[in-house]
């Protein structure tokens, strides 16, 4: 375990919204290499669990929204849930569980108050649960809030202005983006999140909060299914790609020590090869609708408006597109024609600064497939913005 003078450490954001997952084992050995020994999952998930059990790693587990309103209805639910998802790990051995986070920040108000009358209820029943469970373990129950909850007066805008001033702040989710906005880059990333971590561990505090605080780094890793609503840099929180590999230096000891982070090792992947826009085809009337159709069922945020591929030629934009269709499809041959104007390659299309990933060789394309209306809107939305700039 990574050790810090003052004893404290940051934690992560476990996020599952990938098409394509690594093994959880690999992932957990790679979290103890780097000392990483807090965790929070957004919802339960057997096969993480089981990844955990045994190790010392603090485990914040989350209930989804979407459960929120059967938590507050019957209190029954609420200790179904607390005995196949939590107690069940309490053992010698088992599972670290420190938090069950109740919804995640259902408050917000793009919700328009869909989980006011549910929030309350479910917590109580949890909490209620959780204390009856009649294990030895110790659990808090908690709400993820979003910061727009404050609503504090200019006057006084800070935390405490909502009349709480000693209640105990968990800073859930803080983190900087790398790419699918001008603003989210690797050196911004890196800069924010590293004096994030030097001024988290050294104690001081706010100027409202002094003493340690309590964090947790938004993401662990890349989620290429994440819902673009909000915009195209929700795929990249990750401090790690999609395969487990760093994307930057980061001490985790807030020493400012020269130290880069450990990989998910033994990772395997699709075969090096590549679907790119073919350079004989002439029939092109249906190039721009099997752009916005490749980019609506996979990832093209890295093509938008100053992200690390919104440099490539019209030619290369299709390439990228059909690119990530085939790569999220496993690689499927049928799925490198669309009518002739695509073609498969063993050459790397990949240019400074604008990687075209090979998969992984985990998981498959359901999870973009079945998406709901919204997110499938929102994508193909962003499909015609690759087409415009194709076209310009």
């Amino acid at each position: 375990m990574t050790l810090v003078p003052n004893g404290i450490s940051v934690g992560v954001n476990w996020g599952t919204m990938a098409t394509h997952q690594l093994p959880s084992n690999k992932v957990v050995k790679m979290l103890r290499d780097n000392g990483i020994d807090k965790l929070k999952l957004f919802e339960y998930n057997e096969e993480i669990m089981t990844a955990l059990t045994g190790t010392d790693i603090e485990v914040m587990v989350g209930i989804p929204n979407n459960m929120l309103k059967e938590m507050s209805e019957d209190p029954q639910n609420a200790v179904s849930w607390v005995y196949n998802n939590v107690s069940g790990y309490c053992y010698d051995g088992g599972v670290n569980i420190k938090y069950v986070a109740v919804g995640n920040e259902p408050f917000l108000q793009t919700y328009n108050g869909t989980y006011l009358r549910y929030t309350l209820p479910a917590l109580k029943n949890i909490q209620q649960a959780l204390d009856k469970s009649g294990v030895k373990c110790q659990y808090k129950a908690t709400v993820p809030f979003n910061a727009d909850i404050y609503n504090s007066p200019e006057s006084n805008p800070v935390p405490s202005a909502a009349g709480f001033p000693d209640m105990e702040v968990i800073v859930g989710e803080v983190g900087w983006p790398t790419d699918g906005d001008k603003n989210a880059n690797i050196q911004n990333a890196k800069r924010f999140n590293q004096g994030l971590i030097k001024h988290a561990l050294s104690g001081t505090g706010t100027p409202a909060r002094k003493g340690n605080i309590e964090v947790y780094l938004f993401s662990l890793m890349d989620e290429n299914a994440k819902s673009i609503e909000p915009g195209g840099f929700e795929r990249h929180w990750g401090i790690f790609e999609f395969d487990g590999k760093p994307k930057y230096q980061l001490d985790l000891t807030g020493l400012e020590v020269d130290k880069g982070l450990t990989p998910v090792e033994d990772v395997k992947y699709q075969l090096k090869r590549w679907c790119v826009f073919n350079p004989q085809a002439t029939y092109l009337d249906e190039l721009p609708e099997s752009i916005s159709y490749a980019c609506s069922l996979s990832d093209c945020t890295a093509l938008g408006y100053g992200s690390s591929c919104n440099h490539l030629t019209a030619e290369g934009n299709a390439s990228y597109a059909f690119n990530m269709y085939y790569q999220v499809n496993n690689q499927h041959l049928w799925d490198c024609d669309f009518s002739g104007l695509a073609i498969v390659t063993d050459e790397n299309p990949s240019q400074e600064g604008c990687q075209f990933p090979v998969m992984i060789a985990y998981g498959n394309s359901s999870m973009l497939h079945h998406s709901g209306p919204l997110d499938f809107l929102l994508r193909i939305i962003g499909g015609f913005i690759v087409l415009f700039s194709f076209l310009i």
